[in-house]
């Protein structure tokens, strides 16, 4: 069965035919993808909205498509917010795109005092995160926001319904969690959390601090094993 490619763009949606005219994707459906006039596609306007669609004229410029089907995806229940340390380019740029395809519904970059590197470029997140929802099958895209500072990023979260703050020291029996709506997730830097970022959230009855094991864990993978951990099991019991 050959694949269907997904795109997810400011497209209009509700009309039975419709054009392409963004320059990035023509691009990719025509000179990387080469598809042809009557090979099909979906597009996702990144909020849920999907449709199946059909070429029926491509070119360097535009691609014009007729309506096949349309979808939308079943609301969640549960939304996940990723409150992650600024990393290393490559390695929040590696956060950015395994979150998206767990499921991870909002990404806040934090600047911690062990903090070393700032500087993300959001253009560039932002498309990781695009080509991680197309890649995986999602019609939604996460939101990735600006940088926030540590305490900043926590009164954000007080919104919450549930705070999770991944510590070493933490509790490590996680069970399901039921009647959540809104979750957050705090992973710290390379360099670990302060020591008076931990006495902070310890007095805070809005967090609950939480351990991935007893191995001590590179912050991206603790950041990929979290979200999938709580978007994917602990939010699914």
């Amino acid at each position: 069965m050959k694949k269907i490619h997904r795109f997810i763009g400011k497209f209009d949606l509700s009309s039975e035919q419709g054009t392409i005219t963004d320059e990035k994707i023509v691009k990719q459906i025509f000179l990387v993808l080469k598809l042809k006039i009557g090979e099909e596609i979906k597009l996702s306007d990144g909020h849920g909205n999907e449709v199946l669609v059909q070429i029926v004229k491509i070119n360097k410029n535009v691609v014009n498509f007729k309506l096949i089907s349309r979808s939308k995806n079943q609301e969640k229940k549960n939304h996940s917010i990723l409150y992650c340390a600024v990393l290393k380019k490559e390695n929040f740029e590696f956060v950015v795109q395994k979150a998206t395809e767990v499921g991870i519904d909002k990404i806040v970059p934090i600047i911690t005092r062990h903090t070393v590197k700032l500087g993300l470029k959001m253009n560039r997140l932002q498309k990781i995160a695009q080509e991680a929802s197309e890649q995986c099958g999602r019609s939604t895209m996460p939101i990735v926001a600006y940088p926030v500072e540590f305490h900043e990023a926590l009164q954000l979260a007080e919104e919450n319904d549930l705070n999770l703050f991944f510590d070493m020291d933490g509790d490590q029996n996680l069970v399901g969690i039921k009647d959540v709506k809104n979750i957050s997730i705090f992973i710290g830097p390379e360099g670990g959390w302060d020591e008076e970022e931990v006495k902070f959230i310890a007095k805070n009855n809005k967090f609950k601090i939480a351990s991935l094991g007893d191995l001590t864990l590179r912050a991206e993978t603790a950041a990929i094993i979290a979200s999938y951990r709580v978007s994917n099991v602990l939010l699914s019991l």
